[in-house]
């Protein structure tokens, strides 16, 4: 009597791992990196594992730097690059990834040392929350309350009251800059 082995084909394997790709795609664990340039309060570069990614810190916007060099950006711009340039630069960090942004840069959640920096970020009033989609499953509330208690304390950009410009709307403003 003989015993007959499924080995399922090359093209069924190739269905299941679509399927699984398509209904979990937010979340895969990019792993540790060192974070080797801190662009501005809400995008840095890391490298590990042979490559190098651009990592824009998901669900929250920091105040904008201006793109024209010698021209002057957002209120606090400088203040949230030195902030996360403090708190990242040069140290290996775990990036939780939600894949792609509209750029193309990837979209993460950096940790270090168990830290959310990008809640840091927010907590410090050197950033505000994302006010566009978050991705599937992403936990806001967090942030929402950080934002808000940075908001009451007059932290960071938040200091500036009535006066305040949110990145978004700076951006609109200012494109091109």
């Amino acid at each position: 009597m003989s015993t007959r082995v499924h080995i399922p084909k090359p093209v069924s394997i190739v269905r299941l791992l679509v399927t699984i790709f398509l209904v979990f795609p937010t979340v895969s664990l990019a792993g540790q990196f060192k974070v080797t340039r801190v662009y501005n309060g809400d995008t840095v570069k890391a490298e590990g594992h042979d490559i190098a990614i651009k990592v824009r810190l998901v669900c929250i916007d920091a105040p904008e730097i201006s793109r024209k060099k010698g021209e002057p950006g957002q209120s606090y711009s400088q203040n949230a690059t030195t902030y996360l340039a403090g708190l990242v630069l040069n140290k290996t960090v775990d990036i939780k990834d939600y894949g792609l942004d509209r750029h193309g840069l990837n979209l993460g959640v950096i940790y270090l040392d168990g830290n959310d920096i990008n809640l840091e970020m927010v907590k410090a009033g050197l950033a505000e929350v994302y006010r566009g989609l978050a991705p599937h499953r992403f936990n806001l509330a967090p942030y929402w309350q950080a934002e808000k208690e940075a908001h009451e304390a007059g932290k960071g950009m938040w200091a500036q009251g009535d006066k305040y410009v949110s990145p978004k709307t700076w951006r609109r403003k200012n494109k091109g800059r």
